[in-house]
């Protein structure tokens, strides 16, 4: 079984933010899938589906970033699921915008969602996946920039990057997460 984790923040406020396209990723498999997240539990919307006869969990924390982990532990505990199998998606505003990166595991960095669930996981070895979300401009607060909607012309390449994050998950969950970070994290989209 396969925990699938898009991070962002409830509310409508926060659709289309940079910091909320973990949830957009979420939202991308859904709709591939043919699924509704129509579920509550542990503070996350939910649902349960199969993909290549493996069965997955969407979820998106309806926890705030910085609580991401008081979701998604439960799911882990109450499901039984091998931390290997939870795989989290974020935004990144360090890697270059139109990629992304699939890493087998590896620290939160600075990144307070992933913090939160190393936090109440104790572990680290967990995929993730690293959706560029562009880089800070210098005179823009991080938060600020985080919580800001993406321009008109960032958008062609924000929708890229969902699908091939889409894309990578369903190559870890069909194959392995070598093969997907082979395939995905090459890609640069213009």
């Amino acid at each position: 079984m396969y925990l699938i984790v898009g991070l962002g923040n409830p509310g409508r406020k926060y659709d289309g933010t940079r910091h909320n396209v973990g949830y957009a990723v979420i939202d991308s498999l859904a709709k591939y899938l043919g699924v509704e997240l129509d579920k509550l539990k542990f503070k996350g919307i939910f649902t349960k589906t199969n993909y290549k006869n493996e069965k997955i969990i969407l979820l998106k924390p309806e926890t705030y970033m910085n609580a991401s982990g008081d979701s998604v532990q439960p799911f882990i505990d109450y499901f039984g699921i091998d931390i290997k199998n939870v795989i989290v998606i974020v935004d990144d505003i360090d890697i270059k915008f139109g990629t992304v990166r699939i890493r087998k595991n590896g620290s939160a960095g600075t990144h307070n969602g992933l913090k939160s669930i190393v936090q109440r996981t104790g572990k680290t070895d967990f995929p993730r996946i690293k959706v560029a979300v562009n880089q800070k401009p210098s005179y823009m607060d991080l938060a600020d920039f985080i919580l800001s909607k993406f321009s008109t012309s960032e958008q062609k390449v924000i929708s890229k990057e969902i699908e091939i994050a889409r894309d990578a998950i369903l190559e870890i969950i069909e194959k392995d997460i070598d093969s997907s970070m082979n395939k995905y994290n090459p890609i640069i989209v213009e």
